[in-house]
């Protein structure tokens, strides 16, 4: 089972980080001290999710650092493969979105996957990948290519919204 916590923090940020924009900065130092560590009577986090509020930042006299206290939910990386929609779904090549093509008894309506929408869906695998540093091979030691390292979340959801249900909040909502 996953749950969704919101906590608040204070985020201290370098001052050589300051050319980066602010919720970089914070996401980026939030993922350092919470994702992949077990918090009090929360358990594991995951990742960031969110940030949700940002108050005013301080610098105090003899650190040169901000600091900003932030509200943040957390969790990413879900994956919800293409097999798992409502279906029939085609992906609309000029919008970038994925549609459902829902049948009614006046014909058929396309539904509109819109990135950044809140969808509820059924966990039905996870993957966990140990990010830890690790040195080079000799094998990579010797290649001559250089190839940037593949970036990978340190755990995954793969999720279905293809029953009844399941899919963005709006389609079974009435407003």
């Amino acid at each position: 089972m996953f749950v969704l916590v919101e906590m608040m923090d204070t985020v201290r940020i370098p001052p050589w980080q300051f050319e980066r924009k602010l919720n970089d900065s914070i996401a980026e130092e939030l993922n350092k001290k919470l994702a992949n560590k077990v918090v009090y009577n929360v358990g594991l986090c995951i990742c960031l999710f969110d940030i949700t509020k940002l108050e005013d930042a301080y610098v105090f006299p003899g650190d040169g650092a901000s600091h900003t206290k932030v509200s943040l939910g957390f969790f990413d990386d879900i994956l919800i493969p293409p097999e798992s929609l409502q279906q029939p779904a085609k992906f609309d090549e000029a919008e970038q979105v994925w549609v459902w093509e829902y049948e009614t008894e006046e014909g058929a309506h396309d539904l509109y996957m819109d990135t950044g929408e809140e969808i509820r869906f059924r966990v039905v695998d996870e993957s966990f990948v140990d990010t830890s540093p690790t040195g080079p091979s000799s094998a990579e030691a010797t290649s001559s290519s250089e190839e940037p390292p593949k970036k990978e979340a340190p755990y995954t959801l793969v999720g279905s919204i293809s029953e009844p249900g399941l899919g963005l909040l709006s389609w079974w909502t009435s407003n």
